[in-house]
């Protein structure tokens, strides 16, 4: 039995022109806003670790379960312009296209499921029964830095796959670069120097993806 080809994709910036946690901060107002913005700009260039903004912005914002699934239109709304075609064209080349994030998992499946994308690896939120927030998911290992590289390990222990590329625009993403045979920087919508001098292949639009796979 041949051995999968995993195809891993960043979520925010990457799939979609969003960053999720930023447009749950601005449902809190301007101010709001700026600050969640800042802090996670600080930290997908790498000036700060995830782990020391992640519970920060979420006490900040305290998002209810309605804005959770506003975001999640708000992603298909601004779905990159070639993610459906590339996707397509992947799985077609006989790679198995996954979603690995920073992002929050119940925000992130309904572009999953319009991508044709079955497994999404993210953050779950918790609400109680009013849907008020009460946390997240602390133990998952993109709550912090270095938790995609970990990600990638589990996926590599349980799937053996043959090969495995990830694409993504933060530098959470270029933590994955020993990890995997083929890192691709991508910059349509935020280009980050360090991501850009760290990937194997850097690109603007992921119709460029089919061409450079293994």
């Amino acid at each position: 039995m041949a051995r999968p080809k995993l195809i891993i994709f960043d979520c925010d910036s990457t799939l979609s022109a969003i960053e999720g946690i930023d447009e749950l901060g601005r449902l809190r107002g301007a101010e709001v806003f700026a600050a969640v913005e800042a802090m996670t700009n600080d930290a997908m260039d790498g000036r700060i670790s995830v782990e020391s903004v992640f519970a920060r912005r979420l006490d900040i914002i305290r998002p209810r379960r309605a804005d959770v699934a506003a975001v999640g239109r708000l992603y298909l709304e601004n779905i990159e312009p070639a993610a459906l075609a590339t996707v397509a064209a992947v799985k077609a080349g006989g790679w198995t296209p996954l979603i690995l994030s920073g992002g929050f998992r119940q925000a992130i499946l309904p572009l999953a499921q319009h991508l044709g994308i079955a497994r999404v690896e993210a953050v779950d939120l918790y609400f109680d029964e009013r849907d008020d927030y009460t946390g997240f998911d602390r133990d998952y290992p993109t709550t912090r830095s270095g938790g995609k590289p970990q990600c990638i390990a589990a996926l590599k222990r349980e799937l053996q796959p043959g090969r495995i590329v990830m694409v993504g625009d933060g530098v959470s993403d270029l933590e994955t670069k020993p990890d995997v045979d083929l890192f691709v920087g991508f910059g349509r919508y935020t280009e980050r120097p360090k991501v850009r001098a760290g990937a194997h292949a850097f690109v603007r639009s992921l119709a460029e993806i089919p061409a450079l796979l293994p």
